[in-house]
């Protein structure tokens, strides 16, 4: 756990103001589907920072952080590769090479993105919907 939570200006001085708003893109879309824990953490060798989403003991993914760069992981067990595999057609050609370049562990294929922009982010929310189903009712206009 870092000292201390780093604040949005901390944020923007690390990874800059275009890759801080899609770190604010990404948190407020997972945030909208998933009631996960939020949990800080350092970030290790690679990162200054991670951001996890957690509930009773599991992670859903990751968020890391360092200079100019922006992270998102999540790790897929042996069922939900076989969901991404048999679906991989439908996901963009760059999900497709992360995941084909990604290492598999005896935990699972850790996927790493470095997001830019927002492009990828549908493809993220489904690959987030095989590890586990939003549990966040959308709410219904009226």
């Amino acid at each position: 756990m870092p000292d201390k939570i780093p604040s949005s200006e901390q944020m923007t001085a690390l990874v800059g103001p275009s890759l801080f708003e899609v770190w604010k893109q990404l948190c407020a879309l997972i945030d909208e589907k998933y009631d996960m824990e939020h949990l800080w953490g350092d970030g290790g060798k690679a990162w200054a920072y991670e951001y996890k989403y957690r509930r009773g003991g599991k992670t859903l993914c990751a968020l890391y952080a360092r200079e100019n760069c922006v992270g998102f992981m999540v790790v897929l067990g042996k069922q939900e590769r076989l969901k991404f595999e048999n679906d991989r057609a439908s996901y963009s050609q760059e999900v497709q090479n992360v995941y084909d370049e990604a290492q598999t562990y005896h935990d699972g294929k850790w996927l790493m993105f470095e997001p830019r922009d927002a492009s990828l982010f549908d493809d993220f929310v489904r690959i987030l919907s095989i590890k586990r189903r939003p549990n966040k009712a959308a709410r219904k206009k009226q």
